[in-house]
C-alpha cells in the first residue's frame, strides 16, 4: 500500500488501537485508544470510520487539540487502518467481533494454531481454518466472508482517500452506496453530487477530474450544464437564456462555449434533465422539473378559479353585522370587498403591506366559514409565520411541509393527488415565500372540491427558492386579487409602518424627531468601517438599556449581503465574541464556532430531523465524547454530529431574504454603499417590516436612497405568469 501523504498543515499519528471506545455504525464517528509510536501513555483519537477494530494499524492526519474536560486528543480528518500483523494485535482484532463467528476464545485458538499467518490462510487456503477445533465448514465460511467485508471497506476507504475525499465524507459515501462505491464513482463520480448531502458538484467535480475524466467528456459536460441550471435556481431562476446559460457552463467547466452548446444539444435531443422552451419570445433552456411544475400550477389555478365553492351561498349583508360584532371591529370597504370575494370564489389571493387589516380581514373570513361548518387549514412556510398565524387567528396552524406529511426517506410528501388533505378551504399565510416546487406540491394535495386563499405581502422579496409565485399570479390578472391599501388608524401611529409604506412607494423614511420616543429610528454614519462599531453598541447596550429587550432572543440583525465588514458573515462572529464571549465548551467546525447559548440557523431542509431551511434555534448542549452538538428548535432539541455541522450558522445576524416569514421584537439593519448589489426597494422593504416593535436602520443616506431607487431586485427567469395569461 502506498504511504500516506501528509497534507499540508495537518499533523499525522500512527499506532495500533487498543480500544474502541465508541463507534456509531449510522455517522461512522469513532473515539479509539491508540498505542501511537513516539508516546508512552494512549492517545484519544476521534474521528470516522464506516468500520474499526481493536488490534488494526491506524494511519491517522489532523490536529492535536487541547480539550478542557478530555485533556489532549488527536482529532482526524482521515483515518485509515489496516489488518494487524503481530500476534497480540491479531488476537485482538479476531476478538473484537469484527469478523463474524470468532469470539475471544476462538480468535486464541485460531492464533495459536495459525500465527501470523491467520489471514493469508483466510484468503488463499480458507478451507485450512476447518484444522481449529470449533471451526466447521459454515463457521469458515462465514468468518471468510466477515474478512472480505472488512477488506472491501478498507479499500473502499483508501481509493477516496487517495482521490481527496476526508473520511466524514467517505463514511457518508461508503452509508450511502456500500460495497458499490468504487463501482459508482468511476462509472458516475456526478452521482456523489446528487446523491449525498454535503458532496456538491465543485467536490464530484475534483474527484472525476482525478480519475482521469477529460475536461470535454460528455459525461462532464451534461453534469456542468445541469449544475449552472441548478445554480440559477438557488439564484431563484426557473430557467435561463441560452446564451446566459452557455457563458455560467463554459466559467464553471473551464471549456470553450462552443462545447457547451453542442453538449446542451446533445442533453436535449437525449432528453435528459433540461428542455428547451422561449420567456417572452428569447430561447431558454429549463430544468424539466421546474419547467413541468410551472406549468401545472397554472393550470390547477385557473380550474379551480373557474369552479364554485363548496360551502353554501352567503349573503355578505347579513354576514357583516354578525362578524363585525364578534369580533368587535368595523370592516373598512375595502376589507368587505376582499370578503366577498373570497366567499364566492374557490380561489382567491389577499393582498396588502402592513396595518391595512389583513389579519383582521382574514379573522372575519374563518368566523363566517367554521359558523358555516367549513373544515378549515392554515398553513405557512415556515415555523414561525405558522406559530404568529395560530396566534393572530386562535386555530392550529402548521408549516406546509408539515400539512403536506414529509416522507423522509425520499424528501417528498406523504399528502398528494391520491391522499389529499382533508379540508373545505385551505388557508395559507406568507404566499410570497413559497417556491414552485413547493406550490405544485400543495396544488396536487387539495382536495379538487375546496377552497384556497393565498396570503401574502406581493411587494416583499420573492421566494429564497426558485420561481416568484405570488408575483407571477397577481400580475397574470388571470386570477381573483382582493389587494388591501387603506392602512387603519391604529396602525398609523406606527412609524415602522408609515416608513415601511414610504419606502414601497419611493420615498425616503423618516426618523423620529430629536428626544422623541418612536419604534423607529435612523442612526446615519458616514462609512461603513464604523458602522460595525455603532452597530454592537446598539444591539448590546443602547437598545437592551432602552426598551428593556435582551440582544440574543429579542434582537435580530439583518443585513442585505453575506460578505463585507457589514456582512453576515463578519457581524456573526463580532456579536458572537460581544453577546457570548466566555462559553464553557466549544466546537469549531467549517469556519464557524459554536457554543451553548449560540443562536443558530437550519440553511437546508433536513428531512430527516425535521428542520428546514431558516428554522432559528439556540444551541443547547455539546458532547465532545459523542462528539453532537444539540440545537433547541423551539422546545424540540435536534441532535447534529460535528461532521455535519456543514448546515448550520451562527444566526446573530441573517440575510433579510432568510428573515422572510418572521417577525421579531426589534430587528436592526445596516445599510451601506457596499451593498450596492444587493440593495432594492423591495429588499429594505422586507426588512423594515420584519420588525414588531423597534427597527432602526444603520446606514449612509445615500446608500438608503440608493435602495429605494431600484424599484425592485433582479428579474427572475420564471414561465408561470406566461402559462397563466395564455390558459
Amino acid at each position: 500500500m502506498n504511504a500516506p501523504v501528509r497534507p499540508p498543515g495537518l499533523d499525522m499519528l500512527a499506532g495500533s488501537v487498543e480500544r474502541v471506545t465508541f463507534h456509531s455504525a449510522e455517522t461512522g464517528f469513532c473515539v479509539l485508544k491508540v498505542h501511537a509510536r513516539g508516546r508512552r501513555d494512549l492517545v484519544p483519537v476521534v474521528g470516522h470510520a464506516p468500520a474499526i477494530a481493536a488490534g488494526e494499524w491506524l494511519t491517522a492526519s489532523g490536529r492535536w487539540v487541547a480539550d478542557r474536560e478530555h485533556g489532549l486528543q488527536f482529532r482526524a480528518e482521515t483515518l485509515q487502518v489496516t489488518p494487524p500483523t503481530g500476534i497480540e494485535g491479531i488476537a485482538r482484532y479476531l476478538a473484537s467481533g469484527q469478523m463474524r463467528g470468532i469470539g475471544p476464545a476462538m480468535a486464541k485458538r485460531i492464533v495459536a494454531t495459525f500465527g501470523e499467518a491467520v489471514f493469508e490462510i483466510i484468503e488463499a487456503e480458507p478451507a485450512r481454518l476447518t484444522e481449529v477445533e470449533g471451526i466447521g465448514p459454515k463457521r469458515a465460511a462465514r468468518i471468510v466472508k466477515g474478512w472480505a467485508e472488512q477488506k472491501a471497506v478498507r479499500e473502499i476507504m483508501i481509493f477516496l482517500h487517495a482521490h481527496g475525499v476526508g473520511t466524514a465524507r467517505a463514511t457518508r459515501i461508503f452509508r450511502t452506496y456500500g460495497h458499490d462505491s468504487l463501482s459508482v464513482m468511476t462509472e458516475d463520480p456526478y452521482r456523489l453530487a446528487r446523491d449525498i448531502r454535503g458532496i456538491g458538484f465543485r467536490t464530484a467535480d475534483a474527484i472525476a477530474l482525478r480519475l482521469g475524466l477529460a475536461r470535454a467528456a460528455p459525461q462532464r459536460l451534461a453534469a456542468g450544464i445541469s449544475y449552472a441550471l441548478q445554480s440559477a435556481m438557488d439564484e431563484g431562476h426557473c430557467g435561463l437564456p441560452i446564451e446566459a446559460l452557455v457563458r455560467l457552463a463554459s466559467n464553471l467547466l473551464d471549456v470553450s462555449p462552443d462545447l457547451v452548446r453542442v453538449a446542451a444539444a446533445l442533453c436535449l435531443r437525449e432528453g435528459r434533465e433540461v428542455m428547451a422552451d422561449t420567456l417572452r419570445g428569447e430561447p431558454c433552456l429549463f430544468l424539466k422539473g421546474l419547467h413541468g411544475a410551472e406549468r401545472a400550477i397554472a393550470q390547477r389555478l385557473l380550474d379551480r378559479a373557474a369552479g364554485t365553492p363548496p360551502w353554501p351561498e352567503i349573503d355578505f349583508a347579513l354576514a357583516r353585522p354578525w362578524v363585525e360584532a364578534r369580533t368587535g371591529k368595523a370592516l373598512s370597504e375595502s376589507q368587505a370587498d376582499a370578503i366577498r370575494l373570497a366567499l364566492r370564489t374557490r380561489l382567491c389571493i389577499l393582498t396588502g403591506g402592513p396595518g391595512v387589516g389583513k389579519t383582521s380581514t382574514l379573522d372575519a373570513i374563518l368566523r363566517i366559514l367554521t359558523a358555516k361548518g367549513g373544515r378549515v387549514l392554515l398553513a405557512a412556510p415556515t415555523g414561525r409565520a405558522a406559530k404568529r398565524m395560530a396566534e393572530q387567528t386562535g386555530l392550529e396552524a402548521r408549516t406546509l411541509h408539515r400539512l403536506l406529511e414529509i416522507d423522509p426517506r425520499n424528501g417528498g410528501f406523504q399528502r398528494g393527488e391520491d391522499n389529499p388533505l382533508d379540508c373545505d378551504l385551505l388557508i395559507i399565510d406568507e404566499t410570497s415565500m413559497v417556491d414552485v416546487p413547493l406550490m405544485n406540491a400543495v396544488l396536487k394535495a387539495v382536495p379538487e372540491r375546496a377552497g384556497l386563499i393565498l396570503v401574502g405581502d406581493v411587494d416583499q422579496l420573492p421566494s429564497v427558492g426558485p420561481g416568484q409565485v405570488l408575483a407571477d399570479l397577481i400580475a397574470s390578472g388571470r386570477l381573483p386579487v382582493a389587494r388591501l391599501t387603506e392602512i387603519f388608524r391604529q396602525a398609523a401611529e406606527s412609524r415602522i409602518v408609515v416608513n415601511a409604506h414610504s419606502i414601497n412607494t419611493g420615498r425616503m423614511p423618516a426618523g423620529a424627531p430629536k428626544g422623541e420616543e418612536s419604534d423607529f429610528y435612523l442612526v446615519e454614519i458616514d462609512e461603513a468601517e464604523e458602522g460595525v462599531g455603532t452597530l454592537i453598541e446598539l444591539v448590546t447596550r443602547r437598545i437592551p438599556r432602552r426598551f428593556g429587550l435582551d440582544p440574543i432572543r429579542d434582537i435580530q440583525v439583518l443585513t442585505p449581503m453575506i460578505r463585507g465588514s457589514l456582512g453576515s458573515r463578519n457581524l456573526n462572529n463580532a456579536l458572537q465574541r460581544e453577546l457570548n464571549p466566555s462559553p464553557p465548551m466549544e466546537v469549531e467546525r467549517f469556519g464557524w464556532r459554536f457554543a451553548p447559548g449560540d443562536r443558530v440557523m437550519e440553511t437546508r431542509n433536513d428531512y430527516d430531523r425535521d428542520v428546514f431551511n431558516g428554522d432559528l434555534g439556540t444551541v443547547s448542549a455539546i458532547d465532545p465524547d459523542e462528539e453532537t452538538l444539540t440545537v433547541d428548535f423551539d422546545g424540540r432539541p435536534v441532535d447534529y454530529p460535528f461532521g455535519e455541522l456543514d448546515t448550520l450558522v451562527p444566526a446573530f445576524a441573517k440575510t433579510i431574504h432568510k428573515a422572510q416569514g418572521s417577525e421579531y421584537p426589534a430587528v436592526v439593519i445596516p445599510v451601506v454603499t457596499q451593498h450596492r448589489t444587493m440593495l432594492a426597494r423591495n429588499l429594505l422593504y422586507t426588512g423594515v417590516t420584519r420588525g414588531r416593535r423597534l427597527v432602526v436602520l444603520v446606514g449612509q443616506r445615500r446608500a438608503i436612497q440608493m435602495a429605494i431607487r431600484e424599484g425592485a431586485s433582479r428579474r427572475r427567469w420564471t414561465k408561470l405568469r406566461e402559462w397563466l395569461e395564455a390558459g
